[in-house]
């Protein structure tokens, strides 16, 4: 079915550009959805962490949600995801459950690692999540670890691992993009470049001015696009998706972005302005995409009101499951340790 036929079969309007008529109606509710519960997860764990339910720190993505979600779009349930130390937005839009990340933020029992992982280390294997991991970098080297084992048991799935530009500048990701292109292996590394690592602009930290850039050195396709753009994310990551999964090896999605809080809770933000964040709040990803769904009469206002009051209400839950939910039990510090 070409573009027009797909657009009319949907009944919307032939003139929206193909990479929004190539998603259903059904598709876009529910990634709008998980753009929603990831917004207001984030939202509710820092107001959790402000009146003293968290402890540690937390780093949020407050802004990302089209990269998260538009990336994981094309994913099937078997396959695979690695995430980073930002990477509630991963976990939520690959299908984990809001009630069990924050009994796992609330260090309790019915947390996904049993309270012991915390913001940085929620891993959900079950759900095809094989973790976050608070190493800058540190899953590309798993990631291809991941793509050999599923080469060497032929069994057809794909690795998406996550990371952000900070993470490009080090050893790991250029060995990784090279082992992973050398084997051909079914591996997808996507860059959720915020602009900052820590609180080093991008431009002061690379030679090249996108990180995409580096695919060519590595013989594998490179695409830099707007992270903000949930659509174009998604027809990006179908294309890179498919072609590991094909067996014609791995690609880099470079998703330009921006974090609208600070690296982490300890954060003051001295090191950029505000009138720099405000233009990067009126790229809002939900709000560009629901903007653009009435423009093509996709949804009506009233429907994404509901969208938006039902993730609400599924959070405002989720927090007070995980209050209710019992703490560890002392005796059992040391289940789960391993030593060689």
């Amino acid at each position: 079915m070409n573009e027009a036929s797909t657009a009319a079969a949907q009944g919307a309007r032939p003139n929206q550009r193909p990479e929004l008529a190539a998603l259903d109606d059904a598709t876009l509710r529910g990634a709008l959805t998980r753009m929603h519960l990831i917004r207001k997860f984030e939202e509710a764990a820092e107001a959790s962490y402000m009146r003293g339910l968290i402890h540690g720190t937390m780093h949020l993505s407050i802004g990302q949600e089209a990269s998260a979600v538009g990336t994981t779009l094309p994913l099937q349930p078997h396959d695979y995801i690695l995430s980073t130390h930002r990477g509630h937005g991963h976990c939520i839009a690959r299908g984990a459950e809001p009630k069990l990340m924050f009994a796992e933020f609330f260090g309790k029992e019915t947390g996904y690692c049993k309270g012991r992982g915390g913001s940085m280390h929620i891993a959900d294997v079950e759900g095809g999540n094989l973790g976050a991991n608070g190493i800058v970098g540190g899953g590309l080297p798993i990631a291809v670890g991941v793509g050999m084992s599923i080469k060497a048991q032929k069994n057809g799935r794909v690795c998406m691992v996550f990371f952000g530009d900070g993470a490009s500048n080090e050893g790991a990701f250029h060995e990784a993009l090279n082992m992973a292109s050398i084997w051909k292996l079914p591996v997808v590394f996507v860059c959720e470049n915020n602009k900052y690592g820590m609180s080093m602009d991008i431009s002061r930290a690379m030679a090249v001015a996108n990180v995409a850039d580096r695919a060519s050195a590595y013989a594998m396709p490179g695409h830099c696009l707007d992270g903000n753009d949930l659509a174009g994310v998604a027809a990006t990551a179908r294309v890179a998706v498919e072609r590991a999964r094909s067996g014609g090896g791995p690609s880099l999605i470079e998703c330009k972005t921006y974090r609208l809080r600070g690296h982490s809770k300890s954060d003051r933000n001295l090191y950029r302005s505000k009138e720099e964040i405000e233009d990067w709040r009126a790229q809002d990803p939900i709000r560009r995409l629901e903007a653009e769904l009435q423009a093509h009469d996709r949804f009506g206002a009233a429907e994404l009101m509901a969208l938006e009051e039902d993730a609400q209400r599924e959070i405002d839950a989720a927090v007070e499951f995980a209050r209710a939910c019992p703490d560890p039990d002392p005796k059992d510090l040391t289940r789960d340790v391993y030593a060689l």
